[in-house]
């Protein structure tokens, strides 16, 4: 199950798992068109993985309770979580208002712990050789790397990676809990980073020099859920070495 998989990162990492031999649950907001393309996409190539599409807001609470509740229910079975839709813009202090600050936290941070919580039961029972596992799409700039007019932002994420590291205590020992901390793996499609002159800039302090792509980041969550069995609980930086220049 991917949140927020019908385009840009979460498409990857759909994309990714369906190579692997995933069927596959989506998620998306408002994203049908992008959705129904990926869905023929696996279709045509990854034959016979199948794609069910769910839309799913998740700053409603309520929408997302019903449904974990529903899936659940339902008798379906489940492997893998991935925790990739998110909400991401500036809330610059002069400009910060509650409403916004506090959809933030409802979209990054507790929409993924109700749904991981209501999910547990299905993901402890996930045929893995290392169990279920549930993979959570962080920011390296919400693990002490703080940007600049972001805080609320930052705050949401920085909840979401702990939601990784408690949750990994909580769910062990038949479910494990990672996270992926990108830098840049893919440039916002409007706003400052959108610019090639803010884009030159941050490369300028990323070691290896240039940005990572959706395939990086798809890969990583690939491993972490299939092959890293003995992972729970950590945060895999992925971000050329921003973290550390």
């Amino acid at each position: 199950m991917v949140t927020g998989g019908a385009k840009r990162i979460g498409r990857a990492i759909a994309i990714e798992f369906a190579s692997r031999g995933f069927d596959l649950v989506v998620t998306y907001r408002s994203s049908e068109g992008e959705a129904e393309s990926l869905a023929a996409f696996v279709a045509e190539s990854f034959a016979p993985a199948t794609v069910e599409l769910h839309r799913l807001d998740l700053g409603d609470l309520k929408a997302v309770l019903a449904f974990a509740q529903g899936y659940a229910a339902s008798g379906a079975g489940l492997d893998v979580l991935v925790h990739n839709a998110s909400l991401y813009f500036p809330t610059a202090l002069d400009e910060l208002d509650a409403e916004r600050a506090e959809l933030l936290h409802r979209v990054n941070a507790i929409a993924p712990l109700l749904l991981t919580a209501g999910l547990a039961p299905v993901l402890s029972g996930g045929t893995l050789p290392g169990g279920g596992c549930v993979v959570a799409m962080s920011d390296i700039h919400a693990l002490g790397r703080p940007r600049k007019d972001f805080s609320a932002y930052s705050m949401s994420k920085a909840a979401l990676s702990e939601m990784v590291r408690s949750l990994a205590r909580d769910l062990s020992p038949r479910v494990r809990v990672v996270g992926v901390a990108p830098g840049v793996v893919q440039w916002p499609e409007d706003g400052y980073e959108a610019d090639a002159e803010a884009q030159e800039a941050y490369l300028r302090r990323v070691p290896l020099g240039r940005a990572g792509t959706p395939e990086d980041a798809a890969k990583t969550v690939g491993w972490l859920a299939t092959e890293a069995t003995y992972i729970t609980g950590q945060i895999i930086k992925l971000d050329g070495g921003r973290s550390i220049a």
